[in-house]
């Protein structure tokens, strides 16, 4: 069965697809809402609302700030912020400046941030006054014309922002922020009047989103992704939900904005839609229940371990989470018993789906009104192709229930890798992606993934790369070998264990490790486990066998795979 084929038997019936793209630049999206439904109500954060005229003009405001300070088109904007109002803001602010966003992690540490920024050659960078610690040191450093930092207070109303106020200065009050021309506080560079929208340009050249991806080596990437991309994408993405013109949504924002998984499904796709967005900057299953209690989200799209600490909550039963009309789950696959649970407590359509950051990034779902195979990451969105090939010989494609590389081609892939044309060519082949994860398809056009050919770890919805860890850890002066490899996790999917061979004599524990990797690491990468070891397996050649490790933990009992603490 062709990818066409299994489109229109399973998206549209029998139906012939009628999908026509329209590469724009993404500004346009929000213009169309604006314009279309400019009272709705584009943003809900505690309590303040922002309608879809508001965010606009803000928008063009901060475009026109950009502007103002040497923003040229194609510059690198760099927006490190946890999911707030100012978030979205700043992103279309970007978008309208004709500028390239790059989206980063809050959750970076100094090290993570200089090798970021300088591959980027970021430019301008928007931030929160809580994570100064951490951008204070690269200053001498960084060659940044500009740092616009915001303030949680900037996204409340009274008397919220005062009781914030309050409660920071009973905790020790705001960091000291050398406010100069180069840095400076949000609300001052949002007070100009003047507006700015960019013209009509090229949208297959221009690139909307430099998006940061690790590759087989653990060295990120940027993935550069067009607005024709990602305008095609979210033309696809809507073929597929099937959604009334006239239904109004609210989308519950908990996947990060700095993902291309949360940028498109919380931020673009409300957009198209001229829903409204619930940013969460901080996921608490308690916190999460009672916001879904006061905001009546109609949209969630989330990782399989936010549904499954949502579930194991103990007071899960007081409240109503039938206000949840449609579900979209990611970057994980979601265990068939908790997704009958789930949709037994919302009665929510519910579509699982496959792609990467260099598909923009989905690349097939379940039909959310069709058949969904268990297990299965469903059928190619339209006007997407699929195959399946052999790993050794890509040349050769393989047939049904046949395990091999899936690659894809479509209008929503990224146009290369920044700076990286060898990289570029290798991933990219004659318009085919090669993803490196391993799959087979049915004989109704289901795919199903098996394995990885990278050594990429899934940690909650965040991607962790294993020689990353490794090199941090060989940071320690007690460590002579260590390998991290990921071992199932029962609530996040996936989790990073580490096995160290320390050094003749030396004394390591746990807790040592721990923290050699927290002063070092993002909070996710930090492995969940250690297993001390006098050797490690290794080829002839003195590799270490990762799989050898993997296949070792997956005969392992789960009661054995308890954070404990194994000495050395």
């Amino acid at each position: 069965m062709t990818t066409t084929e299994a489109w229109r038997l399973h998206f549209q019936g029998s139906a012939a697809p009628n999908l026509t793209l329209r590469p724009r630049h993404l500004s346009v999206i929000l213009d169309e809402a604006a314009d279309a439904a400019p009272r709705a109500t584009a943003l809900r954060f505690q309590n303040m609302i922002l309608t879809y005229a508001e965010l606009r003009e803000r928008a063009e405001r901060f475009a026109a700030s950009l502007r103002r300070c040497g923003v040229h088109p194609g510059d690198r904007v760099a927006v490190m912020l946890p999911n707030l109002p100012q978030t979205v803001v700043a992103f279309w602010g970007v978008m309208k400046a004709g500028a390239t966003a790059v989206m980063t992690n809050p959750l970076y540490r100094e090290a993570e941030l200089k090798r970021h920024f300088k591959d980027a050659g970021v430019r301008v960078l928007i931030t929160l006054d809580l994570l100064w610690q951490h951008i204070e040191p690269l200053l001498p450093t960084l060659e940044l014309d500009l740092i616009v930092v915001a303030d949680v207070r900037d996204a409340l109303r009274p008397p919220l922002n005062w009781l914030y106020a309050l409660k920071r200065w009973r905790n020790g009050g705001a960091p000291a922020i050398p406010w100069n021309e180069r840095v400076v506080p949000w609300r001052d560079f949002c007070l100009g009047r003047e507006r700015y929208s960019p013209p009509a340009g090229n949208p297959h050249a221009e690139i909307a989103l430099l998006q940061y991806t690790g590759g087989t080596t653990g060295e990120p990437k940027g993935a550069m992704l067009t607005h024709a991309g990602l305008t095609a994408q979210l033309t696809q993405l809507l073929s597929i939900l099937h959604l009334k013109e006239d239904e109004r949504h609210t989308f519950l924002s908990i996947m990060p904005f700095f993902h291309v998984f949360g940028l498109m499904g919380n931020i673009v796709l409300p957009a198209a839609m001229k829903a409204a967005t619930i940013p969460v900057p901080r996921y608490t299953p308690g916190d999460l229940l009672r916001t879904i209690k006061k905001f009546r989200p109609t949209f969630f799209v989330g990782a399989p371990s936010v549904y499954i600490s949502l579930m194991q909550q103990k007071n899960i039963s007081q409240y109503d989470l039938t206000c949840i009309r449609y579900c979209i789950s990611g970057s994980a696959p979601f265990p068939a018993e908790t997704l009958h649970r789930w949709q037994e407590m919302t009665r929510a359509a519910i579509t699982e789906g496959y792609g990467l950051t260099e598909a923009s990034p989905v690349l097939c779902a379940n039909p959310i009104q069709g058949e969904q195979k268990i297990g299965s990451v469903g059928v190619p969105l339209p006007l997407t192709d699929i195959r399946i090939v052999d790993t050794e010989d890509p040349a050769r494609e393989l047939g049904d229930n046949e395990w091999g590389e899936l690659i894809a081609r479509g209008p929503q892939l990224m146009a290369g890798y920044w700076n990286r044309p060898d990289e570029t060519a290798v991933t990219l082949r004659d318009g085919w992606l090669h993803t490196g994860d391993i799959a087979y398809r049915d004989k109704d056009g289901y795919y199903f993934l098996v394995d990885r050919k990278k050594d990429l770890v899934i940690v909650g919805g965040y991607n962790v790369y294993p020689r990353e860890v490794e090199e941090v850890l060989y940071e320690h002066p007690q460590v002579a070998e260590a390998v991290a490899v990921g071992v199932k996790h029962p609530t996040r999917g996936e989790a990073l264990k580490a096995f160290i061979v320390p050094k003749a004599g030396a004394i390591l524990s746990k807790s040592d490790l721990a923290a050699h990797c927290r002063a070092r690491l993002a909070n996710y990468k930090i492995p969940k486990f250690f297993e001390f070891r006098t050797d490690l397996p290794k080829t002839i050649i003195g590799k270490v066998l990762r799989r050898a490790l993997r296949d070792e933990e997956k005969k392992t009992p789960p009661a054995a795979t308890k954070d404990e603490e194994k000495s050395a």
